[in-house]
């Protein structure tokens, strides 16, 4: 028997907040076990997708905190998974691009999110899964369209 009161699990914000204090748990552990946080996955995954960006550009693009972003690039960039360079177009700022051992790294970022997922959402199928990240990509969209994006 649930020791929770009916009226927060009954109700969408309790669950979706207490599912993503687990979600939050698995990811960190699953990207540790990889040798990585989960800013490194967001860079990273910024710069598969978009393409070389400034620290602005990327805190943007990941919805991160621009003291995140730096630590994040030196981080990364201690390890060879990115590299920056002077902006051509603006030499006070830096570019960040994704180096071939960043993609590497992203790829290994990719299995260990993959088995975090699996973990989290084992008890659904396949096709609930999908409808459940449909049903969180709309309200993600209506949030951030009503309110804007949030800082992380």
């Amino acid at each position: 028997m649930s020791e929770t009161p009916a009226r927060l699990a009954m109700t969408p914000s309790w669950l979706l907040a207490q599912l993503a204090v687990h979600a939050h748990r698995l990811s960190a552990a699953g990207f540790a076990a990889a040798g990585a946080r989960g800013y490194h996955y967001r860079v990273l995954a910024s710069l598969a997708e978009f393409g070389a960006a400034s620290q602005a550009e990327l805190g943007r693009r990941s919805t991160m905190d621009r003291s995140d972003v730096v630590a994040a690039v030196t981080e990364l960039a201690e390890r060879g998974f990115v590299q920056r360079a002077p902006d051509p177009r603006d030499g006070r700022r830096n570019v960040v691009s994704l180096t071939d051992a960043g993609a590497g790294q992203l790829r290994a970022l990719d299995e260990a999110l993959a088995g975090v997922q699996e973990e989290l959402l084992g008890p659904l199928a396949a096709g609930e899964r999908q409808a459940l990240t449909g049903l969180l990509s709309r309200l993600l969209a209506h949030h951030r369209q009503t309110a804007g994006p949030s800082p992380s």
